[in-house]
């Protein structure tokens, strides 16, 4: 049976609302023994890319100092016909920049509460900034899904 992924594929525009609309980002990277350390985040998406905040010291970013490989799935739906999906295969980027880490809390933090967007961090923002960093997802390869395409068919 030929392949039906470029039936079932995401349009460019449906994959960018699919990823400014999803809510928990599955993000894997390689741990010291060599299997996938996998741990749900919260992310916001600026210029297109996937970004979110973590500790500078959380073992995800020992993991991609040591191997920026990375791999992120969104998904969402629970019958099959309704699974949809994004994976992102590509190169952590980490920016250890307190005012670009609260510039992307302050983001999160109105995607996921409705917090107000400010200006200007506070020196109370800054300081918990200044415990975290930014991972920007360098994309390599994507791939999404949409069983709802097939209609049904199998």
């Amino acid at each position: 049976m030929p392949s039906r992924r470029n039936q079932i594929a995401l349009t460019e525009e449906e994959m960018t609302q699919f990823m400014a609309d999803g809510w928990t980002l599955q993000v894997a990277s390689i741990g010291h023994n060599g299997y996938p350390h996998l741990v749900a985040m919260w992310y916001v998406v600026v210029d297109g890319k996937l970004h979110f905040t973590t500790f500078g010291k959380s073992q995800k970013i020992l993991n991609l100092k040591r191997n920026p490989k990375i791999t992120c799935m969104l998904e969402s739906g629970k019958a099959y016909n309704e699974l949809r999906g994004v994976v992102i295969e590509g190169q952590a980027e980490i920016i250890e920049d307190t005012a670009e880490t609260a510039k992307v809390m302050g983001l999160v933090g109105h995607k996921y509460s409705g917090a107000p967007l400010s200006d200007a961090p506070s020196e109370g923002q800054l300081r918990a900034a200044s415990k975290r960093v930014v991972v920007r997802i360098n994309p390599v390869d994507v791939y999404s899904w949409d069983h709802a395409k097939l209609g049904g068919r199998y």
